[in-house]
């Protein structure tokens, strides 16, 4: 009688326990997510591209949120993780021969990222397609210039590579077969040049990756007096030394440069500080960049990313609001918990790569990475499916965590988990493509969560309209009762040892 008697006082006592947390997840609303996600997804925003003003206003928005639910600002006073990126544009690049100088995208296009250090002075000698039939007839290819004349594919890296190892100064390539196939190509490399990606450290002369000018047919004949069909026969000639002696080395001379110019950009992060257990801490994360202004065709279109990563950005302003209401009315999480948006996402994880080398509090103390990255939508795949969502990661570095999180699903929400993705060889690579990976380098477990890759991915479509708002919130529910119970139980989550 006693053992049923404490038996009935246990299961009141979780009983209750769930009521109070289901109280608060019930707190989540579509309401709240649509009101942030209706400011972060304006035209306002214009897009929200890493550096530019409708990030630094996103930013803004969010940074005043934390401060209005009394989180601490935990980067030495401040919500602002600040920093500098780098974006690459093109220096000086030109050719010089027969004493005429061939300016940038005009007949000759540098691509690469490498300083010549001045006006270099070199005699070009033609190498037909690269073969070692070729190089065995030019001898020592050190300090000289190279033409290489490419037929079909252009030349794979590790062949301009084999090149510069013998000591090969500047590599030309002769691709195109008219001017006009040129010039289609040298703009594509200006547009790209343009708008390079942005880098956490300053690009230095880089000697990985082989800069080239790729030049025209009209180049061609400048170099050596021949049109490209003539070369073409010395070159399926085999290189015959009477055909061969015709091409002399060519004097010629080239500059290449880069300009850097720098980049700042902000995390924004908000501290709830925890109980008894306040140095462990859990990050929240979702990233709050998106794709900025795009011309399409004659016109800029915003891509406005509501669900990339709008949806995840409120997402977290949401579970925010409701573990600071939680802590105000004496229920705050036993650990402490650090919601942070980051930037620059889209350029490659940089601003959860900045943390993560630069963390505001110590890596040792972090507990998982909740990891929030498109969470509005259905893909193609679930049209007609119940409530899921793709849960990536839960497993890869803590089986604890991964029972956590099927557990409170099955307990709360019971949302169908797709583990499509989850696979590390999945031909999307969804584990290594959003900001828990640079967490999970570091052999913190982590969870992301998905909706899946839909029709508007990356286009300017991604618009609020489009959201499901009862989706949602059901799966920002989810994430809450994960969140509240890695905050609240005894025993740490920790990584699976190996």
């Amino acid at each position: 009688m006693c053992v049923g008697f404490f038996l009935l006082i246990i299961g009141a006592t979780v009983n209750a326990q769930n009521s109070e947390i289901q109280k608060y997840g019930d707190r989540i609303t579509a309401t709240s997510l649509r009101d942030y996600l209706t400011i972060l997804s304006s035209d306002a925003m214009e897009g929200r591209e890493t550096g530019k003003r409708g990030q630094k206003m996103a930013a803004a928005f969010i940074r005043a949120h934390f401060e209005e639910l009394g989180l601490i600002p935990p980067v030495n006073g401040d919500y602002y993780q600040t920093f500098e990126l780098y974006n690459t544009r093109p220096g000086e690049n030109y050719v010089v021969v027969g004493g005429t100088r061939i300016n940038n995208f005009t007949d000759a296009t540098f691509y690469g990222n490498i300083d010549s250090g001045g006006e270099v002075s070199v005699p070009l000698l033609f190498v037909g397609d690269g073969s070692e039939e070729a190089l065995s007839q030019l001898g020592d290819l050190k300090d000289k210039a190279i033409l290489l004349l490419a037929e079909a594919e252009f030349p794979t890296n590790e062949k301009l590579e084999a090149l510069k190892a013998k000591g090969v100064k500047m590599i030309f390539v002769s691709h195109s077969k008219t001017k006009a196939d040129f010039d289609i190509a040298s703009n594509q490399i200006r547009s790209f040049s343009g708008k390079r990606d942005l880098s956490l450290q300053k690009p230095m002369s880089s000697t990985s990756t082989p800069g080239v000018f790729i030049v025209s047919p009209v180049m061609t004949e400048k170099f050596f007096g021949l049109p490209r069909n003539e070369m073409i026969k010395i070159m399926k000639a085999g290189y015959k030394k009477a055909a061969f002696k015709k091409l002399k080395p060519v004097p010629i001379a080239y500059r290449t440069s880069s300009a850097f110019r720098p980049v700042k950009s902000e995390n924004v992060l908000g501290y709830l500080e925890g109980s008894d257990k306040k140095d462990e801490v859990i990050v929240i994360t979702a990233h709050y960049d998106h794709e900025g202004v795009k011309q399409n065709g004659q016109e800029d279109m915003i891509y406005n990313g509501a669900d990339d990563d709008g949806s995840g950005t409120s997402a977290v302003m949401e579970l925010a609001r409701i573990f600071a209401q939680a802590k105000q009315e004496g229920k705050g999480p036993r650990r402490s918990i650090l919601f942070m948006l980051v930037t620059a996402e889209e350029k490659g994880l940089l601003g959860s790569d900045y943390y993560t080398q630069n963390p505001v509090f110590p890596l040792e103390n972090t507990v998982v990475n909740l990891n929030i990255d498109m969470i509005g939508r259905r893909d193609l795949q679930h049209q007609e499916s119940a409530p899921y969502v793709y849960v990536i990661g839960a497993d890869k570095l803590s089986t604890e965590l991964n029972t956590v999180s099927e557990t409170t699903n099955r307990q709360y929400t019971n949302l169908i988990f797709d583990y499509t993705y989850n696979d590390v060889n999945h031909p999307g690579r969804l584990y290594y493509r959003s900001d828990h990976w640079n967490f999970a380098k570091k052999n913190i477990p982590i969870i992301f969560y998905f909706d899946g890759i839909h029709e508007d991915y990356h286009k300017p479509s991604d618009e609020i309209e489009k959201i499901e708002f009862d989706l949602l919130t059901k799966r920002t529910q989810c994430i809450f009762y994960t969140a509240w119970e890695i905050a609240n139980r005894s025993e740490r989550i920790i990584p699976d040892q190996k």
